[in-house]
């Protein structure tokens, strides 16, 4: 049962990391939204298209905390 709950926090924290990769880039609500719902994908997209490239992937949710 712990496993299953382990995989639940890990889908849900990834799917944070994609709505605030989404804010960063987009600032609309309904492209929120959309990523909200459709979130795997859009993480897939924007590594694939290179928006995490070049420490991205860190920079933007540094971005939030300071």
């Amino acid at each position: 049962m712990s496993k299953q709950r382990d995989s639940g926090i890990a889908y849900f924290l990834l799917g944070i990391y994609a709505l605030m990769i989404n804010w960063y880039y987009n600032h609309s609500i309904i492209f929120l939204i959309l990523s909200y719902i459709f979130w795997p994908f859009y993480l897939i997209y924007e590594l694939l298209t290179g928006h995490l490239s070049h420490d991205m992937w860190k920079i933007i949710p540094l971005s939030y905390f300071k």
